[in-house]
């Protein structure tokens, strides 16, 4: 009887670790528009410090970009897909100095290896390493995508907040 009265429980945020260990800067700061202005979805960019992505927390590979460079993840529990894109207009890159350890539809652990990067030559190719990471479907699940800046390790720093709509 008294049960519309009741106050509806606030889920608590989703933390997503760092995929990357390196300094986390607003999207703002990705020297692209398409992720610059939030075209692609909501998140944060790393400027990485070494090579390697991981898993930020136990999922499915949902793709694997064939050039390599960037890979898309689900959180089964949320139905969340993030998408983490290894440099800027690196698909010019058709897949060299990357190395994928993972093929869609793999279950992956979080802190697995999912690609290892050269960086050395990435940059010497002319490409930022900048990495964003998208919330791809924020707009339909998420009532809040909240990133978090500064120095990150990879699978130890919190970088996104995530609230689900009610």
């Amino acid at each position: 009887m008294f049960g519309k009265w009741k106050k509806k429980k606030a889920a608590s945020p989703i933390e997503i670790k760092a995929p990357l260990t390196g300094k986390a800067v607003p999207l703002s700061e990705v020297p692209d528009e398409a992720f610059a202005a939030g075209h692609m979805g909501q998140g944060i960019a790393i400027e990485p410090a070494e090579g390697r992505l991981v898993a930020p927390f136990d999922g499915t590979v949902a793709h694997v970009i064939k050039s390599k460079h960037a890979v898309m993840l689900e959180d089964a529990q949320t139905g969340l897909q993030y998408l983490f894109h290894i440099g800027i207009n690196t698909v010019g890159l058709k897949g060299e100095g990357y190395t994928s350890h993972v093929n869609t539809g793999d279950q992956v652990k979080a802190g697995q290896v999912l690609i290892e990067f050269d960086m050395e030559a990435i940059l010497n190719a002319g490409y930022p390493l900048i990495t964003p990471i998208i919330v791809t479907n924020a707009d339909e699940l998420a009532s809040k995508v909240e990133g978090r800046t500064g120095n990150v390790a990879a699978g130890q720093d919190v970088v996104l907040n995530v609230e689900l709509k009610a």
